[in-house]
């Protein structure tokens, strides 16, 4: 069986685990939703997409339900104590390699659905 789903954020990735679940043969494409994404301190950040790839993979943090577990905050320290802005959204140091590797992947002409 082959399903397309339009997805994105928590709920949308609670969705795809039930789908999963109830369908563990199927064939998912998973449209994600990027209305979001934007690109801060140089880095292309896609937070609906990274949520449902950390908790589809199993890296999602149990308690936030967004961003990775074991997560550190040290970089986003660090672009406080510089007064960096914008501090409303704050990177974490697991998710910063993400951030990292898309960019560099995209900026290498990858698309954002290989990438991904």
């Amino acid at each position: 069986m082959r399903l397309t789903v339009l997805a994105g954020g928590i709920g949308g990735s609670t969705f795809l685990l039930g789908l999963l679940k109830a369908r563990p043969d199927a064939e998912i494409t998973v449209v994600g939703n990027t209305a979001d994404d934007i690109t801060l301190f140089g880095l292309r950040v896609c937070p609906d997409l990274d949520t449902v790839m950390y908790t589809l993979g199993g890296g999602i943090s149990e308690e936030r339900k967004w961003g990775r577990e074991d997560e550190t905050w040290v970089i986003k320290e660090e672009l406080a104590a510089y007064g960096v802005e914008p501090t409303w959204f704050g990177l974490g140091d697991r998710d910063v390699a993400t951030h990292l590797v898309r960019t560099q992947m995209l900026d290498a002409g990858f698309t954002l659905s290989a990438v991904t």
